[in-house]
């Protein structure tokens, strides 16, 4: 499927050629392709040679601005002449954004348009997306209405979290054996055992789901844990002078908080981060909302996550399905580019706030709009089935 679109009005149109999977990648990249292709690490790491790729999403003389950039302030309310809350100069700002990514609950009739006669495929997010973004990382619960919304559309659809978290930390957090996890940015995933799979492949192995079923975890960057766990022991002990800074330990990636540091010296943070990962040039950094992210330099996102997913369950050269990725952070972006630039299905961003330059068709303003959307999916479902 071809989608071509103004932001407003997304077309369906053919499928791309066969021979090469929907989402960008040919099948032979993937341990479950339908030929049981071997796969080869070789194939997507991209090592540099030099110290100077630590950074290749920021820059060490500009990271101070990279962080306040990532993280702006909350948005205050103004009131009027006559001490009435009044649209703010962001709320204006923020309707004008809508006009390029419409709210996705507005615009619900036309996604189900496109969905008629397909197969709906879910990929959620977790943080600022099933949960509200909170100070402290270990506490962002996920409440039990918005479990239940994602119980309920699991029994329709093929749903999976990717998420920056550990898997087992995001698994712990949402607590549904139905779903299909991924974390570490999808440098761990555990998915369906396919038969094709190659019993020596090192990045693959079998493994069992928490209900004693047989899946297969796909874990691209399994080499890099040695230096991963270095690194977030050095980072712990850096950092444990610097009130608020939390330092999490994601398995494949290690991420550097700092909601809770005075804005002053996020420097120190970020020099702390610097000094340890020049010595690691098999190591970048990427940022998120006020958290700093060390991750192994390999061509693996959330984007190549998705489509292995999708290859994995079956549905990557399939003309009648319809994928659907719905997340809030900077990460996220690299899955809604797949789906944009494969012309294959719909990009979600949650935020309260506008975000230039994002490759989302569509938009949520937050976690509850995102609960009302996959219950809604439901609602359809069940009555498309009358």
């Amino acid at each position: 499927m071809d989608l071509k679109s103004n932001h407003t009005a997304p077309v369906l149109t053919d499928p791309a050629p066969l021979s090469k999977s929907r989402l960008g990648l040919h099948s032979s990249l993937f341990p479950y392709s339908p030929s049981g292709a071997a796969f080869s690490p070789g194939l997507f790491l991209t090592i540099p040679r030099k110290k100077t790729g630590v950074l290749d999403d920021v820059r060490s003389s500009s990271w101070l601005d990279a962080m306040k950039a990532s993280s702006p302030p909350h948005r205050k309310l103004a009131k009027d002449v006559n001490n009435e809350f009044a649209p703010s100069d962001a709320d204006v700002a923020y309707r004008t954004w809508m006009v390029k990514y419409p709210s996705a609950l507005k615009s619900f009739e036309q996604i189900t348009n496109h969905a008629k006669g397909k197969r709906i495929a879910l990929f959620l997010d977790y943080d600022g997306t099933l949960s509200p973004i909170v100070d402290n990382p270990d506490c962002a619960f996920m409440s039990e209405t918005m479990r239940s919304a994602v119980k309920k559309v699991a029994k329709y659809f093929p749903t999976a979290i990717i998420s920056g978290r550990s898997r087992n930390k995001v698994y712990e957090f949402v607590g549904l054996t139905e779903l299909y996890y991924a974390g570490s940015h999808g440098m761990d995933i555990m998915c369906p055992v396919k038969p094709s799979i190659s019993d020596d492949q090192p990045s693959c192995c079998r493994s069992t789901d928490k209900q004693g079923k047989d899946v297969n975890l796909f874990q691209p960057a399994v080499e890099f844990l040695p230096m991963i766990h270095e690194v977030f022991t050095s980072l712990v002990e850096s950092t444990k002078g610097i009130e608020g800074a939390k330092v999490e330990n994601n398995k494949f990636c290690v991420s550097v908080h700092y909601r809770n540091v005075d804005e002053n010296n996020w420097d120190l943070v970020a020099r702390c981060v610097h000094d340890i990962l020049k010595d690691y040039p098999r190591l970048r950094l990427t940022y998120g909302r006020k958290v700093l992210e060390v991750r192994p330099v390999i061509n693996w996102d959330k984007g190549k996550a998705v489509t292995f997913l999708l290859e994995s369950l079956g549905l990557g050269d399939c003309n009648d399905v319809l994928p659907i990725y719905v997340g809030d952070d900077r990460t996220d972006e690299d899955a809604f580019k797949v789906l944009r630039e494969t012309n294959c299905g719909y990009g979600i961003l949650v935020s309260s706030k506008p975000k230039e330059n994002s490759s989302a068709y569509y938009s949520l303003r937050d976690p509850s709009e995102v609960m009302e959307f996959l219950n809604s999916l439901v609602v359809w479902t069940k009555s498309s089935a009358l």
